[in-house]
């Protein structure tokens, strides 16, 4: 049984580039990921044990020098960051950062597509507050912080990832460690550009059955299935002109929600969010 365990994670936001990230890596010769992203080992399944986990990363060979998994909802668990200090040590973590207001926009969006929302961006906001903890940057880097150097933590930003991909990628691969690679034309674009259900019953149902599936430990399975650009075109359509669109009243309330903790991330990685966003 190959007994290695990751030396990198992916902890997240979601709605930051994730499955770009993932649909990008598993093609590097030197990188091996699981097949399935978002194991939600170090959140909801640790008393899977160590075992299943390893088990996640079995067909890793000697010439991945990075073995790894993505999932975005680690950053903000409060049980994780101890929880892959204990399990993997020094291992290297990457989170992206990506503008509060398009992060949450996007992550109604994606609710909407799903069926598992109603209303106005608005009107989501003050209902489910919630959608907005993903993007409490500084507060959720910090209990990492109380586990893991600075040194072992990449902080990558998606305006670079939507501006130009493979500057995105060229320093995080250096600090990795491995070999650069020059994306395809496939890989320049959006894999799965924001869409709409077209039966919001049916997405929902897909969406269940994969979160079922994840709890009968079918991960591979999850992972063959939501990369199938088949399956995307069959389920979703693209967004049109009648997709809600993001108020600038509701973008600033956003931001001021969550200023000071953009101010504590450009401290802590010495970045100049605010002004690359205009917010200044």
């Amino acid at each position: 049984m190959n007994d290695r365990l990751p030396n990198f994670i992916y902890i997240g936001p979601g709605k930051a580039g994730s499955t770009w990230l993932h649909e990008t890596l598993t093609r590097h010769r030197q990188v091996y990921l699981s097949d399935a992203k978002d194991l939600y080992f170090f959140d909801r399944y640790y008393n899977r044990g160590s075992d299943w986990y390893r088990s996640q990363f079995d067909q890793a060979k000697a010439e991945h020098r990075v073995v790894g998994e993505i999932c975005q909802q680690y950053l903000f668990s409060s049980e994780a960051p101890k929880r892959i200090r204990d399990t993997l040590g020094d291992a290297r973590l990457m989170v992206t950062i990506r503008e509060p207001a398009a992060r949450a926009f996007s992550s109604y969006l994606y609710m909407l597509k799903h069926g598992a929302v109603t209303g106005t961006f608005q009107e989501v906001l003050e209902a489910r507050p919630t959608i907005l903890n993903p993007s409490r940057y500084a507060s959720h880097l910090k209990r990492y912080l109380e586990h893991f150097d600075k040194s072992l933590i990449y902080c990558g930003v998606f305006d670079d990832l939507a501006e130009d991909p493979q500057r995105f990628l060229d320093p995080l691969l250096s600090w990795l460690d491995v070999d650069p690679m020059t994306l395809d034309d496939g890989l320049r674009a959006p894999k799965l550009p924001a869409s709409r259900a077209r039966s919001t019953m049916v997405a929902r149902f897909v969406r269940d059955a994969a979160d079922l599936a994840r709890r009968n430990r079918s991960a591979r399975l999850i992972g063959y299935v939501k990369r199938s650009p088949l399956v995307h075109k069959v389920l979703y359509r693209p967004l049109d002109e009648s997709t809600p669109r993001m108020s600038d009243d509701d973008a600033r309330r956003v931001r001021d929600s969550l200023e000071g903790e953009i101010i504590e991330v450009e401290k802590m990685f010495g970045l100049e969010l605010r002004r690359r966003w205009g917010w200044t």
